[in-house]
């Protein structure tokens, strides 16, 4: 007999095997119908042909790189992966992209493979560096026979002259080119070059294929040396410019990128040496006034006058504090040892030492009359040195 099961782990076992990898990258081509958009933000709308309906949700962090907003009756090719929604046990389409329909191979591949990049963190700004400001050698990988090399060529001497450019051949396009394009960046890492450009001159998007492939992708990643990715025109993006360290528009541009104007450079240092002579001479010139307000202070042209008037008044300040020793402290002094003789004279030791004592009980109460005690009592006499225990044998009134 089956063990029966829980609705809700029966949800959660169909959700973990749609959750394998054949699920996972899906690309389902259907006609948009019961389309929402939500006021969060998100998109859901069912896909269907012929036959059959799957829904589908489009979360607002991906539907907002759209280039359109779908409608009902639209045909695209959705791209994502195949979930379970556990509340209702309904599977669904989780959507990464919308393509329109027609979309070629070529660039289906590349949607995904962009998506799959991005999700992988290889565009993250954070991770990119900058581009060395005054770079000595730089790196070139491209066709020795293209026009881009040419350009880039012509535009690094231009803006500056005798910078040192080191060129690593690669084929551009064909089946070879990615393979060729990684080992010229491989080459180039072992070298000692400051920044290094990777591209071509313009194309169709097929021509600009081996730029989109994933394994030039991340060797770019990898990359020791910023990268300046410079493939086509400036409408043109491919994989590589998304993943590099920076993007060109045109090779040209990406020389312009990495080396700034020699004249420009000149200028600017010529001008940041002209504000630093004026501020030295603005600094020297307040200085030369402050010495001369120096020159003229009464301390430093009559240093012993003012010498003179400080041991005066020193002398005036001992004189007047033996005034006080002798006006002030010692009459105080003397007063101070009258108040100290009544105080003797008062004082219950000065009885005791003429003969007199204390009678305590045992409680610590002065005996003034006889009859605070009976016979057998211990009391403690007190005396000017030293005291007495003593037993009370009998008094007298």
């Amino acid at each position: 007999m089956l063990q029966p099961i829980s609705v809700s782990e029966l949800t959660t076992r169909i959700a973990v095997a749609l959750s394998g990898p054949e699920f996972q990258s899906v690309a389902v081509e259907g006609e948009i119908s019961n389309f929402v958009h939500h006021r969060s933000g998100h998109m859901y709308f069912s896909l269907r042909d012929e036959r059959s309906r799957i829904k589908a949700v489009m979360f607002r962090g991906r539907n907002q790189r759209l280039g359109f907003v779908p409608k009902n009756g639209d045909t695209l090719v959705a791209v994502g992966s195949i979930g379970v929604y556990e509340p209702n046990g309904e599977y669904q389409l989780y959507v990464d992209l919308l393509l329109p329909k027609g979309i070629g191979d070529l660039h289906l591949a590349f949607e995904q493979l962009k998506d799959k990049l991005e999700r992988e963190g290889l565009f993250d700004p954070a991770r990119k560096r900058p581009l060395p400001v005054l770079p000595r050698k730089i790196g070139v990988i491209t066709s020795p026979s293209g026009a881009a090399l040419r350009d880039i060529l012509h535009v690094l001497t231009r803006r500056y002259p005798g910078v040192q450019v080191l060129v690593f051949p690669a084929l551009v396009q064909g089946d070879g080119a990615p393979s060729s394009l990684i080992q010229a960046l491989s080459m180039a890492q072992s070298t000692d070059v400051d920044v290094i450009i990777i591209g071509r001159g313009g194309g169709s998007f097929e021509e600009l294929a081996a730029f989109n492939d994933e394994g030039l992708a991340r060797a770019i990643a990898q990359s020791t040396i910023p990268t300046v990715s410079a493939c086509g025109h400036e409408t043109d993006f491919t994989i590589a410019d998304f993943v590099a360290d920076h993007r060109a528009p045109t090779p040209s541009a990406a020389a312009e990128i990495v080396v700034p104007m020699q004249g420009e450079l000149l200028q600017t240092i010529s001008s940041l040496q002209s504000r630093m002579m004026r501020s030295m001479q603005r600094r020297i010139q307040a200085d030369r006034r402050y010495v001369r307000q120096l020159g003229q202070s009464p301390m430093l042209l009559r240093p012993k006058h003012h010498l003179d008037q400080r041991r005066q008044r020193l002398d005036e300040l001992v004189s007047n504090l033996f005034l006080y020793q002798r006006h002030g402290i010692v009459p105080k002094r003397e007063k101070l040892a009258g108040i100290v003789g009544k105080l003797q004279t008062l004082s219950p030791l000065g009885t005791l030492a003429r003969g007199y004592s204390i009678c305590q009980t045992e409680d610590g109460q002065v005996l003034r009359q006889s009859r605070q005690v009976v016979a057998g009592d211990v009391v403690y006499v007190t005396l000017h040195e030293g005291s007495l225990v003593c037993l009370v044998e009998g008094r007298k009134p």
